[in-house]
C-alpha cells in the first residue's frame, strides 16, 4: 500500500507493444512524454492509484539467480542511473513482447515511469512503473464548422483504471525489491505476474494470512458445503474470521482445537491442508502473526449465503459467528419430504 501524496513523475515514455504471434510489431518512441499542467494532473493519480488500497507484494524470482530477472535487473539500472532511460525503456517493451506466447495477449500503450517521493509505510522513495494500456474507449469529440456543431466519435484511453500496471520500488527486504502488480485484464494470469515480471509472494505475515484464509475459503466450498451442508458451511467461515480478528499471532493446533467440534471434520481439514499446500506449491505455517490489511481484504470475498433449490437464499453476517448455531434450525420436514431452516429473530430490520 503507497501514498501518492507527495509523488511525482520525474521521467515517463510511451512506447507501443506487439505480439509476435499476430504480426504486430512495436513501435518505440524516441523521446520522453513532455505533459502540459492538465494532463500531467491527470496522469499522475490515474497511474498510481491502483496501488492505494493493494496490500498483498511481491518480490523477483528466478529460477537460478534473482539477479537475472530482466525486468528486476533493468529497475535497479534506472533506480541507480536514469541516464539510459529511454534505451532501457525499449528493452522492457522488447522482454514484454517476448512474453507474447499466444494470440490472446493483446497489443497496447506502454508507459514506463520514474516516479519519486512515493510514501511506504513510513518512509519516502522512488519507483519504476510499467503500465500498459490493453483497452480503449470510445468518445464523442464536438466541434464548430459552418456556424453549426457537430461531433466525431473519436478512441482513446479510459482515465478510469489501468489495464496491467506495477510499481517496483527502491525499497528492499532480504527477499529483493519490494514489487507492486495490479492486472483488471486478467484473461492471461500468467502472462503478466510470472512470465513478465515473474515474481512471487514473499514470506511475510501477508502471505501467511492470505494462504490460510484462502485455504479455508476453499475447504468450505469443497468439503464443508457438500458434506455438511451450507450452515455448517457459513459457520465455520464465521468462526475462522472471528479468530483471526481475536488472535495477533495465529496458530494452527489452536485454530484446530476452538473451530472444530466434530472429529470427522478435523480429520478432513487436515487430510484437506496437506493436499492443497501440494497442488498449490505453498507451505502453510504452523504460526504467523496475521496481517490486518489481507484480513480486511480477504473478509470481503467472504461469502456467506445459503442458496436453496426453491429460490430462496439465506444471508448470513461474517462477523455474527454465533448466529447460526443460535438463530438458525435445520430440519426435515416428513409431511413435505423436504428439508427446511427455521429463523429465530424480535423484529425485523
Amino acid at each position: 500500500m503507497i501514498k501518492r501524496t507527495k509523488a511525482s513523475i520525474s521521467k515517463c515514455i510511451l512506447h507501443k507493444v506487439g505480439n509476435k504471434f499476430n504480426s504486430t510489431k512495436n513501435a518505440f518512441s524516441e523521446q520522453e512524454l513532455d505533459f502540459d499542467e492538465m494532463s500531467y494532473d491527470l496522469i499522475l493519480p490515474y497511474l498510481l492509484r491502483p496501488f492505494g488500497s493493494i496490500a498483498e507484494t511481491y518480490r523477483f524470482n528466478h529460477h537460478s539467480n534473482v539477479e537475472l530477472n530482466e525486468i528486476n535487473n533493468y529497475a535497479s539500472t534506472l533506480l541507480n542511473d536514469d541516464s539510459d532511460f529511454i534505451a532501457i525503456s525499449k528493452h522492457i517493451v522488447a522482454h514484454l513482447f517476448e512474453q507474447s506466447n499466444s494470440s490472446q495477449i493483446k497489443t497496447g500503450d506502454v508507459l514506463i515511469c520514474l516516479f519519486d517521493d512515493i510514501q511506504y509505510e513510513d518512509y519516502s522513495t522512488n519507483a519504476v512503473g510499467i503500465f500498459k494500456i490493453e483497452n480503449k474507449s470510445h468518445f464523442f469529440q464536438t466541434y464548430l464548422e459552418n456556424g453549426s456543431y457537430d461531433l466525431i466519435t473519436q478512441k482513446g484511453i479510459s482515465t478510469k483504471k489501468v489495464d496491467k500496471g506495477c510499481l517496483i520500488l527502491n525499497a528492499a527486504d532480504t527477499e529483493g525489491k519490494i514489487v507492486l502488480s495490479v492486472d483488471h485484464n486478467n484473461y492471461d494470469a500468467q502472462y503478466w505476474i510470472k512470465h513478465f515480471l515473474n515474481v512471487k509472494y514473499p514470506d511475510d505475515s501477508n502471505e501467511h494470512t492470505k494462504n490460510y484464509i484462502e485455504m479455508c475459503r476453499d475447504f468450505s466450498k469443497d468439503v464443508m458445503q457438500p458434506q455438511f451442508g451450507g450452515q455448517e458451511q457459513s459457520n465455520f467461515l464465521a468462526k475462522t474470521v472471528d479468530f483471526f480478528k481475536e488472535h495477533e499471532v495465529i496458530n494452527i493446533e489452536t485454530f484446530k482445537e476452538d473451530i472444530f467440534e466434530k472429529g470427522d471434520a478435523l480429520e478432513l481439514f487436515e487430510d484437506y491442508k496437506k493436499t492443497y499446500e501440494t497442488d498449490h506449491n505453498i507451505l502453510i505455517r504452523n504460526q504467523f502473526d496475521v496481517s490486518e490489511i489481507v484480513l480486511k481484504k480477504q473478509k470481503q470475498k467472504i461469502k456467506t449465503e445459503i442458496k436453496l433449490d426453491t429460490h430462496i437464499q439465506i444471508k448470513l453476517d461474517v462477523d455474527a459467528p454465533d448466529a447460526s448455531s443460535e438463530y438458525l434450525e435445520r430440519g426435515y420436514d416428513e409431511e413435505k419430504k423436504m428439508h427446511f431452516y427455521k429463523v429465530f429473530f424480535n423484529e425485523e430490520g
